[in-house]
């Protein structure tokens, strides 16, 4: 409730900005290999996923499947500060508020990057996603694909309750360093 005020100013700036849809809803593999809607507030342009092919050479990711590309000329002006601030990722409390996400665990990824797993990364599909996650609080924009999943994979074989403790501690500190004026911090 207390963020309602925030969920509908950030749906009419995404409406003012091109009329699309607010939210963006994808398929994602959650636990145990089942496919879950994950919601997002939508920061790229209408047509982003058919000109994606066009910027592939620009992919700054050494490996795998993940896609990222600093300007990316998809992400809207709005999107941007969502982004920027984390704010994009507010609807995934509906995810969690329907049990198919918690707030920390591995990130669920889309089914073409599960496609790229080895035969060890499924295990990485035993434990509950979350919104935030190992990779999110270090370094998340550096990491390659490979990285990516051995942090889920470290995740997973640590998992303690002071664990997730300490990664909520360093998101909050993520989330604040643009807030504050400073860069991003590592874990």
């Amino acid at each position: 409730m207390l963020l309602f005020p925030l969920v509908i100013s950030i749906g009419i700036a995404i409406k003012i900005e091109d009329d699309g849809p607010v939210l963006y809803i994808s398929d994602r593999v959650g636990k145990n290999a089942k496919l879950l809607r994950f919601f997002k507030f939508r920061t790229m342009i209408l047509n982003a996923k058919k000109i994606k092919h066009m910027l592939l050479k620009f992919n700054e990711r050494a490996d795998g499947p993940l896609f990222k590309m600093k300007n990316d000329p998809r992400i809207t002006r709005v999107g941007k500060t969502l982004r920027k601030y984390s704010m994009d990722e507010i609807p995934q409390l509906f995810n969690v508020f329907l049990g198919n996400l918690s707030l920390i665990g591995p990130r669920p990824h889309l089914p073409e990057e599960v496609a790229e797993y080895k035969n060890t990364d499924y295990l990485r599909l035993e434990c509950m996603p979350g919104i935030v996650c190992l990779p999110q609080i270090r370094e998340r924009n550096t990491l390659t694909f490979r990285q990516w999943v051995d942090l889920d994979l470290e995740y997973r074989m640590n998992w303690s309750l002071a664990l997730d403790f300490k990664i909520m501690l360093k998101t909050i500190k993520v989330i604040m360093a643009p807030v504050l004026g400073q860069a991003e911090c590592g874990y």
